[in-house]
């Protein structure tokens, strides 16, 4: 099978990714040959691999021929990740976890005379909530003096995101999605108010990077100073160990309590809870879907039931930041197969970047094969005025099989968003849904929890 390039690959002369049926392959070319051969022979690939850090690979370059791919040096197969995530859709944990995770990395490189050669996050994925790196071609000897070539591109994508949470208690996610590259330390500057300056961090890597980029945009001359710059090694691995403690003391402000209050404040006994979890597991039980997602997922109530009843692995989204701290704490705690992201339904992560490819939207990264979409549909519905047949084609146009939720309009959350403003919904009822989802679908089965809520198996396959 003749292998498709990845359009997000085009960045790194190293080498590309490409897809074959479900193989994930990587080439690596003459100008990364022997850096890559000095890493190999090494058995710093194999170690993180093996460690988990570092996504597995196989070499496949004795097949080179069968997949179109003859020019380069070297063909790698790599397992799929469930579904490809971006800095945008990450909350403040995720974020964190990503930063800490590229920093060790970085520090544990080191000791074998390796670094990497950028610091951007997109080469950081997650299995579950576990970060894994996956870019191989990024690892490459270190040179006694260099400076940190990837310092301005961590604190972009890494830091600076993580300081206006922290510091601002600010979600970055819109900013960082208008502005693919990260949040620039001329522009968080700006926002930080003068008593909090004098932070050492702040000062030295956001005050001072703002300072020394508009000092480099009014020379003409452009990058001698940072040719000849040297940083001893001892120099380079105490930036990292101090950004490292930094960031791992990081918090939100308004996260703190969230998981104390959920911990006190959360019932698993109710008779409605009982009921919608017995019908999904009956779903998911006779599904079995390799990916499912659940789409409103909260704190993880129902993802967490999807993988006892089955499912290999759930990808939970939600808008509500709180929420998905506590989901976040819950697979983490568990390591479980479930990574909760951020994700806003009436605007969701666009195709976009060069080409408008360069980083897919929401709808184009994956193909799960069954859905969760509970207590959802009104919010779209009726919080953001989508006609509802086109709110039920989104949901079901996303998976095969699911279970979706729909709340009456008599009932008290629906009530609570039209309180203040004008019923225009007349067709917002659930005889209404249920017609216009079995025009979409087979209604396999359908309960009612509640008198006002009601729960409908679908299956269009």
């Amino acid at each position: 099978m003749a292998a498709v390039l990845e359009a997000g690959s085009f960045r790194d002369p190293a080498g590309r990714v490409f897809s074959a049926g479900e193989q994930v392959l990587r080439t690596v070319t003459k100008v990364a040959a022997e850096q890559f051969a000095a890493a190999s022979e090494a058995g710093v690939l194999r170690r993180l691999a093996d460690a988990g850090r570092l996504v597995d690979f196989a070499d496949v370059t004795d097949q080179a021929a069968s997949y179109g791919l003859n020019d380069a040096e070297v063909v790698l197969s790599h397992p799929r990740i469930p579904f490809i995530s971006y800095p945008y859709e990450w909350s403040f944990s995720l974020h964190k976890a990503a930063a800490l995770a590229h920093l060790d990395l970085q520090l544990d490189l080191l000791k074998d005379g390796f670094a990497l050669s950028d610091a951007t996050a997109y080469n950081v994925q997650f299995e579950g909530v576990k970060p894994v790196f996956i870019d191989h071609l990024s690892i490459r000897p270190y040179q006694d003096g260099e400076i940190w070539a990837g310092h301005r591109q961590f604190c972009m994508q890494f830091l600076n995101p993580l300081l206006m949470w922290s510091m601002l208690d600010l979600q970055p996610s819109h900013w960082f999605r208008g502005s693919l590259e990260g949040i620039a330390p001329e522009d968080l500057a700006k926002l930080i108010p003068m008593r909090k300056r004098l932070n050492f961090t702040v000062l030295t890597h956001v005050i001072a990077q703002a300072a020394m980029q508009r000092r480099s945009v009014n020379k003409s001359q452009g990058s001698a100073s940072y040719r000849t710059a040297r940083l001893p090694r001892s120099g380079f691995e105490g930036m990292l160990d101090g950004l490292r403690r930094t960031i791992a003391r990081l918090e939100v402000p308004s996260h703190r309590t969230v998981w104390g209050d959920y911990a006190q404040n959360t019932s698993y006994s109710s008779p409605e809870m009982e009921a919608k979890h017995r019908f999904c597991a009956e779903m998911v039980s006779a599904v079995k879907p390799d990916l499912l997602y659940d789409i409103g997922c909260n704190s993880g109530d129902y993802s967490l039931g999807a993988l006892e009843a089955g499912a290999r692995s759930v990808v939970g989204f939600d808008f509500d930041q709180a929420a998905l701290e506590v989901a976040y704490r819950r697979a983490k705690e568990g390591n479980l197969p479930f990574l909760p992201l951020w994700l806003d339904a009436a605007n969701p992560s666009p195709a976009q970047g060069w080409g408008q490819a360069e980083r897919k939207g929401f709808a184009g990264r994956a193909k799960p094969d069954a859905l969760l979409a509970l207590a959802f549909i009104h919010h779209i519905a009726i919080g953001r005025n989508v006609p509802l047949d086109m709110a039920t084609d989104w949901i079901v146009g996303h998976a095969p099989v699911g279970v979706i939720e729909f709340p009456h309009k008599a009932d008290p959350m629906v009530q609570t968003l039209l309180s203040q403003r004008e019923d225009i919904f007349p067709d917002y009822d659930h005889q209404h849904f249920a017609k216009l989802l079995g025009e979409r679908a087979r209604i396999v089965k359908q309960v009612d929890v509640l008198p006002t809520r009601t729960l409908y198996w679908y299956d269009r396959s």
